[in-house]
């Protein structure tokens, strides 16, 4: 992404005014987009535009106009719940990009780089939980949000296909149940779902989590949403098992909190769905499109290649099996 194009775009959205010094610094860690930070005097804020290819070893590519979506996510849910975003400044479809608040780390601390340093506190967890808990409630049955994020071609390239379907042709044994529960989940539509609910692209405010990269926003399934996140912590417990209790306390909190925000129906079908899911995407971050590169030894990956293929072939009710489970293995 030039510069040129970048001042271009932020004049388009009167964010710059033309011939105004501006620096733009790109920024690091993502895999799909390119991120640029702006300074234009004391003002500081973000622009992002989607990749068509993402950056990783497999090749996986996936449609732009999902920057649409990331930010039609942010509009909806800052209107469910304010603080959860980062604010909006302004669209520019025509390049495929959009502005946002730029956001302190030193305010903003990443929760992943907690978890990694070991600094786990069960209260975030329950926080995380709550936060999706009142996204999921306050858009299910909206079929106006269902009409915005129609985006099922988005879900399947950056999601169903990269995790589920490409785990499956790995691991022919339990491809029938990769298979289906990739169908299952793209037929289920109860609420707006992030997509990439992970520990990497929620920052820790001073008024709760923050969500960023939602360009996988999809009018779909939530349980997707909890079992995408508390897979990361099921995985971090195996790089840190020194730290496996706190991070179960974290896991629990966050599935508690998130069926406290629901109601006893729809918390029970999620539950249920979220426990088919987990095994599934834990398979798929270790032999899917996007393996998780702190398990970087052969032992870590057998370890959750195990677990996952076994609960595959016997599916657990509930998400608190899976993490009974994980303590029982991990502690031996």
């Amino acid at each position: 992404m030039a510069d040129a194009e970048i001042r271009a775009a932020l004049e388009r959205m009167g964010l710059l005014r033309p011939g105004e010094p501006a620096r733009f610094r790109p920024l690091a860690g993502g895999v799909s987009s390119d991120i640029r930070r702006v300074e234009v005097g004391d003002r500081r804020f973000c622009v992002k535009r989607a990749l068509p290819r993402l950056r990783v070893a497999a090749d996986w590519r996936a449609p732009v106009e999902r920057n649409r979506f990331e930010a039609a996510w942010m509009r909806t849910v800052a209107a469910i719940l304010p603080d959860a975003v980062p604010e909006l400044l302004g669209e520019d479809r025509e390049a495929g990009l959009f502005a946002m608040a730029w956001l302190d780390p030193a305010r903003f601390p990443l929760w992943k780089a907690e978890l990694m340093a070991g600094r786990i506190d069960p209260e975030v967890g329950a926080a995380v939980g709550a936060a999706l808990a009142r996204i999921h409630r306050e858009s299910a049955g909206r079929t106006d949000i269902a009409r915005r994020f129609a985006s099922d071609r988005l879900f399947h390239a950056l999601r169903l296909e990269p995790y589920l379907e490409a785990t499956a042709r790995a691991h022919p044994a339990v491809a029938d149940r990769l298979l289906r529960l990739a169908e299952i989940t793209a037929a289920t539509r109860r609420a707006l779902v992030h997509g990439d609910v992970s520990p990497k692209n929620i920052l820790l405010g001073p008024a709760g989590p923050v969500f960023l990269d939602a360009e996988c926003a999809w009018y779909g399934d939530p349980a997707f949403d909890l079992a995408f996140c508390l897979n990361h912590l099921l995985l971090k417990a195996v790089h840190r098992p020194d730290r496996l209790l706190p991070l179960l306390a974290c896991f629990e909190a966050l599935l508690h909190a998130h069926a406290a925000g629901l109601d006893r129906i729809a918390a029970e079908e999620t539950a249920a769905r979220t426990a088919a899911l987990l095994p599934a995407l834990l398979l798929a971050r270790i032999d899917g499109k996007s393996p998780v590169e702190y398990l970087d030894r052969e032992e870590q990956r057998d370890f959750v290649r195990g677990i996952a293929i076994r609960l595959l072939r016997e599916p657990p009710a509930r998400a608190e099996a899976i993490a009974a489970l994980w303590r029982r293995e991990l502690a031996a």
